[in-house]
Parts: structure tokens; C-alpha cells; sequence
């Protein structure tokens, strides 16, 4: 468990949106490779009770990134889109055994462009 105090409220937000993220792209994208076979009403049900926690963990992530850390709801999205690409390659390669790609890179080296314009005025 993190303890609050122990952590600034700009990487309390961080860690929160990991963990949701790591929820999130299990939701949108287990289902591929856990439930193939079954019907996508039984994909959907189930990434709904996944997503169930990954909002439970986003929400307060998002409020303490807003309201405690400071940053603007555009800074916290690129801080979003950043974490799902961290969390998505590995979780591609890993868990559904898609091919690593030099794309990813280019995505990465995008991101980070972004990253600069959204904080470049903080």
C-alpha cells in the first residue's frame, strides 16, 4: 500500500494511473486472448467488471493530479497516453504474443514531443 505521505502528490497520481492503466488494457484487450472462443457479450461482461477497477483507480488518480498536483486536465491526459503506451507494448509482446515493431519507437519518440508541448509552459 503507498503511503500518502510518502509520496508527492504528482507521483501518487503517476502510480495510480499505472495500476489503472495495467486494468484498463487487461479490460480492452485480455479478452483476446482469455475469452476467444466465447461470445463477445461474455468479453464485454467481463471487461466491464475489469474496468469496474481500473476506474476505481483512475478517478482518484485523476483528482489528485488535478486538485493536489497541480497539473492541467490536458497534462494529465498526455501523462495518460503516455503510461498506456508503456503499459500496452510490454502487455502486446508478452501477454498476446504480438511481434515487437520499431513502430513502437516512432509512437514513443511522439509521445514524448507531446509530453514537452503539454509541461513546456508549466
Amino acid at each position: 500500500m503507498i503511503a500518502s505521505a510518502a509520496l508527492p502528490f504528482s507521483m501518487q497520481a503517476i502510480v495510480l494511473l499505472i495500476a489503472s492503466n495495467v486494468f484498463m488494457t487487461m479490460a480492452w484487450y485480455g479478452h483476446l486472448r482469455n475469452l476467444a472462443s466465447s461470445p463477445w457479450y461474455v468479453a464485454a461482461l467481463a471487461s466491464w467488471g475489469i474496468a469496474l477497477a481500473e476506474y476505481l483507480l483512475q478517478v482518484p488518480a485523476n483528482r489528485i493530479g488535478y486538485r493536489q498536483a497541480g497539473f492541467s486536465v490536458a497534462q494529465l491526459k498526455i501523462v495518460q497516453e503516455v503510461i498506456t503506451l508503456s503499459v500496452f507494448v510490454p502487455f502486446a509482446a508478452l501477454y498476446l504474443r504480438e511481434p515487437l515493431k520499431l513502430d513502437y519507437l516512432w509512437a514513443a519518440l511522439c509521445m514524448v514531443g507531446a509530453v514537452y508541448f503539454m509541461f513546456r509552459s508549466a
